[in-house]
């Protein structure tokens, strides 16, 4: 399975009720999770297309939203992130909205977002940190997740950039 069919699957469950469906807001699980996504492909300074685009098919197929609904959900992510202070307000919605499995699962998906281009930049790997700390995710388990994701990415396992999947 790959990223973005894992963080789909992941975020379908983030789902509100339909009373908030129509809109966004900041204690939105849809927009805590795009404002974490955008933070880690911008942590190297450099946001690629590819990785924007597959933010966008990931969270139109979760939430089988798109046009419009999406590009609202995609600003709405991405000027929470911009506002930010840090990254406390969306993992805080996170802690809330997720299991212990799912919260793993999450930081898995965050992995699999930092090898997508091929190669770990420590700022990425600072921001993975940080989100499994403030969600509840320990050491071991961080550690584990990303070996398993890099593992993964040395087999080829994971889409790298440039890669069209064929």
């Amino acid at each position: 399975m790959n990223v973005l069919d894992r963080l789909s699957a992941l975020l379908k469950g983030l789902a509100p009720s339909q009373e908030a469906a129509s809109g966004y807001f900041p204690e939105d699980p849809r927009v805590a999770s795009a404002a974490l996504m955008f933070h880690v492909i911008d942590a190297d300074g450099i946001r690629r297309e590819d990785e924007k685009a597959r933010l966008n098919e990931v969270l139109s197929d979760a939430y089988g939203i798109d046009g419009a609904e999406l590009r609202k959900l995609i600003e709405a992510g991405e000027q929470a992130e911009q506002q930010a202070i840090d990254l406390y307000a969306f993992t805080r919605v996170l802690k809330r909205a997720l299991d212990h499995g799912q919260r793993c699962e999450f930081i898995e998906v965050m992995w699999e977002m930092v090898y997508a281009d091929g190669e770990r930049h420590e700022l990425e790997d600072n921001i993975v940190w940080r989100v499994a700390e403030l969600i509840g995710v320990d050491r071991k388990d961080r550690i584990a997740l990303r070996q398993r994701v890099a593992a993964r990415a040395e087999r080829g396992d994971i889409e790298l950039e440039g890669e069209d999947g064929a």
